[in-house]
C-alpha cells in the first residue's frame, strides 16, 4: 500500500516534505488506518523545532492524533475490522494518509461525530482530565482557573470540570475569544493583560482557587501559584509563551524566558501547603490500560463532541501550522484528509 506522508528532521517548518512511500502489512496486533483528519498540537510545532523532549531523532513524522477507517486488520486483532470508523492516537506518525497502529490505540467514532470530531477529541480530552482528575484530584464545587480557555484542551478542560459544578474561570489572550468562553459556560473571562492579578482576585470574588491548568508560564504562573488557596494544585502541562510564527523559534526569545522562568522552592511550597505538577501526554501514550481507564471515565461524564474551529486540505499543512502559532484559533485546528491523499 502506497501512502503519503510528511517528514522532516526537526529543527525547522520548511524541512517539511510531503513524500510518497511504501506502507507495509500491519503486524499481527496492528491495524492500518485510512486517515481521514489529523488533528494539530502545540507539541507537534515543539517537535518540528526540535524542542520537545521526545522528538524522535533523525527523519520522522509529526503528529499525534488522527480519525479514519479501518483498512487492513492484524491476525491477532478482535473487535475491529475493515471499514469501522475510529479514532486514535499516537506517539508520532499522524501527519499521512495512512498508518499502522497497535490495536489498543484507537477507539471506534462516536456514530453522530464526522472525523473532524474525532481527530478533535482524544488529546485534548485526555490532556483535561488526566490533569483534572487523576492529577489535579477536582473535587464537587472547587474553583478551577483554566488558562487559554478557548482552545481544546481548555474547552475540554471546561466542560469536564462543569460536570464536577465547579466554578470556572478561564483566560484567553485576545478579547475577540470572550464571547466563545461565555457560550461555553465559563463563570468568568479574563483576557490576560498587565493588570492579570488584579482581574484574577476580582474574578474570584473571595472564592478560593482550588486548582489551576496552566500552559502559560512565566509571570501568569507565579500570579496564580501566589493566589492559590492552600491545598491548591498547579497542574502544568506546557508553555505557550514559548510559541512564535515562523520557520524557526525566536531563539534570543527563548533564553530570555528559558532564563527568567518562575523558579519555586519545594520548602516554601511545603510551607504554602500548595502543590505544583506537571505531565506530558505523550509519555502516557505508552500505557495503554491507563488510557482505557481515563476513556471509561471520560464516557461516564457524556461530554458533547469537541469544537472544531479550523479546517484545512492536508497539502495546507504548513498554512494551518503558521495560523496556529499566531495564538488566534479557537477550538481544533483540523488537517482534512480527502480519498487518502
Amino acid at each position: 500500500m502506497q501512502r503519503k506522508a510528511y517528514k522532516l528532521k526537526a529543527g525547522s517548518l520548511s524541512n517539511l516534505q510531503l513524500v510518497t512511500e511504501e506502507l507495509p502489512d500491519p503486524h499481527p496486533t496492528e491495524v492500518t488506518v485510512e486517515v481521514k483528519a489529523v488533528g494539530l498540537n502545540f507539541a507537534d510545532i515543539f517537535a518540528i523545532w526540535g524542542l520537545y523532549a521526545a522528538t524522535p531523532e533523525g527523519v520522522f513524522t509529526p503528529g499525534l492524533e488522527y480519525s479514519g477507517v479501518i483498512a487492513r486488520v492484524g491476525t491477532e486483532v478482535q473487535g475491529l475490522k475493515k471499514g469501522d470508523r475510529i479514532m486514535g492516537v499516537t506517539r508520532f506518525g499522524g501527519y499521512t494518509s495512512h498508518l499502522n497502529i497497535d490495536h489498543r490505540y484507537v477507539v471506534p467514532l462516536p456514530e453522530d461525530w464526522g472525523f473532524a470530531e474525532g481527530a478533535a477529541f482524544l488529546v485534548q480530552v485526555l490532556t483535561a482530565y488526566y490533569g483534572l482528575v487523576n492529577l489535579g484530584d477536582l473535587q464537587p464545587g472547587q474553583t478551577v482557573l483554566i488558562h487559554s480557555g478557548g482552545g481544546g484542551v481548555g474547552l475540554m478542560a471546561n466542560r469536564i470540570a462543569k460536570k464536577y459544578d465547579a466554578f470556572t474561570i478561564g483566560t484567553i489572550g485576545r478579547p475577540d475569544k470572550q464571547a466563545l468562553l461565555e457560550q461555553e459556560g465559563y463563570d468568568r473571562v479574563i483576557v490576560r493583560s498587565g493588570n492579570f492579578e488584579q482581574d484574577l482576585k476580582q474574578a474570584l470574588g473571595g472564592r478560593s482557587l482550588n486548582l489551576i491548568m496552566e500552559c502559560i508560564g512565566g509571570k501568569i504562573l507565579k500570579i496564580g501559584y501566589k493566589q492559590m488557596a492552600p491545598m491548591g494544585r498547579m497542574i502544568t502541562y506546557g508553555s505557550a509563551r514559548y510559541a512564535s510564527v515562523g520557520n524557526r523559534p525566536n531563539y534570543f526569545k527563548l533564553l530570555y524566558y528559558f532564563f527568567t522562568r518562575p523558579k519555586i522552592d519545594p520548602q516554601t511550597m511545603t510551607s504554602d501547603n500548595k502543590s505544583v505538577m506537571a505531565f506530558n501526554l505523550i509519555f502516557l501514550f505508552q500505557h495503554a490500560e491507563l488510557m482505557h481507564q481515563m476513556l471509561e471515565g471520560i464516557r461516564q461524564l457524556d461530554l458533547t463532541k469537541p469544537l472544531v474551529g479550523h479546517r484545512f486540505a492536508f497539502d495546507q499543512l504548513k498554512d494551518a501550522i503558521l495560523l496556529f502559532q499566531t495564538g488566534k484559533t479557537t477550538g481544533k485546528v483540523i488537517l482534512e484528509v480527502k480519498n487518502g491523499a
